[in-house]
């Protein structure tokens, strides 16, 4: 028995190792639970700081779509509502329903917090770090490709479907099955 629990100490050692310090943050999820970013260390990760009430908003759409499209092949979103910039809503229960009632928003979100300054939450100061660039309002973007080792900074005015955006993740995808494939 003893053996055993050895094997799984080490085990749990090995996969924690395997995350790499950048996705290393569990955060609180908007409508509860929570969210292990290390869970997504093997795929393309898109970070976005959202807020309901900006003229950036419709970019949810886009977001949920790019979900929808490559969640499957791999891509990982994950909305991070901020009231850094004064245009979200007051409690992560309001900010889902808004997200759900207008966007369908399927994707993972985290609970509201700081994406910028002395208070921002440990995974956006890891970010800034990562590409020495701020979000300067809202739904600024960091792509994370898989294993953490590059980091890419998109500015908010570039949707999220932009093709450069779209090109930086499509390499890091599974391929598509033919059964996916056909119209």
């Amino acid at each position: 028995m003893k053996r055993w629990g050895v094997v799984l100490m080490l085990w749990g050692q090995a996969v924690l190792a395997a995350c790499p310090a950048l996705l290393n943050h569990t955060v609180p999820g908007l409508m509860g639970g929570q969210i292990n970013l290390c869970q997504y260390a093997d795929r393309p990760l898109l970070v976005v700081n959202t807020a309901s009430h900006c003229g950036f908003t419709p970019q949810f759409t886009q977001l949920e779509s790019l979900y929808k499209q490559y969640g499957p092949r791999g891509l990982m979103v994950v909305g991070f509502p901020s009231n850094d910039f004064l245009q979200e809503l007051d409690s992560n229960s309001e900010i889902g329903a808004f997200c759900q009632a207008n966007y369908g928003v399927t994707f993972p979100m985290a609970g509201k917090g700081h994406v910028r300054g002395s208070d921002a939450q440990p995974v956006f100061k890891d970010l800034i770090a990562a590409t020495d660039d701020a979000p300067m309002w809202n739904f600024h973007k960091y792509l994370v490709l898989p294993g953490a080792g590059k980091v890419i900074s998109i500015g908010t005015r570039t949707k999220p479907d932009a093709p450069e955006v779209v090109n930086a993740f499509l390499p890091y995808l599974q391929p598509e099955t033919q059964a996916a494939a056909k119209p």
